[in-house]
This record gives structure tokens, C-alpha cells and sequence, in this order.
């Protein structure tokens, strides 16, 4: 026969696990978005970044002309 208080245990063992599972994919699930969304600003930073050095390099004056 089982005993009750060590059933009782393993059940609320087994259901804070639960609960832990749920937020730590929650909190995964926020982690990968937040990492998406700086590796696009990341992108979008390069683009800019060399988008302002062709302008500048096109606005220089050319070597020897004043």
C-alpha cells in the first residue's frame, strides 16, 4: 500500500516542477527574443554605420582639389 503523506509529497513535488517549467520557458522565450532583437539592431547598425561613411567619403573633397 502507498503511503499517503509520501504520495502527498511527490504530488506537490511534481507540481512546483511544473510551475518552475512554465517560467523558465517563459523566461527562455524572452531571452530569445530579446537576443533576436539585438542582433537586429545590430544589423540595422552596421547598414547605418556604413551608409554615413559612403556619405562622408562622397562628400571628402578629392586629394589635391580645394
Amino acid at each position: 500500500m502507498l503511503d499517503p503523506e509520501l504520495l502527498k509529497r511527490i504530488t506537490a513535488r511534481r507540481a512546483e516542477l511544473d510551475e518552475l517549467e512554465k517560467q523558465l520557458a517563459k523566461q527562455l522565450a524572452e531571452v530569445r527574443a530579446e537576443r533576436d532583437e539585438l542582433a537586429t539592431a545590430e544589423r540595422v547598425l552596421d547598414r547605418v554605420s556604413e551608409q554615413l561613411a559612403d556619405e562622408r567619403a562622397s562628400a571628402a573633397p578629392a586629394p589635391g582639389h580645394c
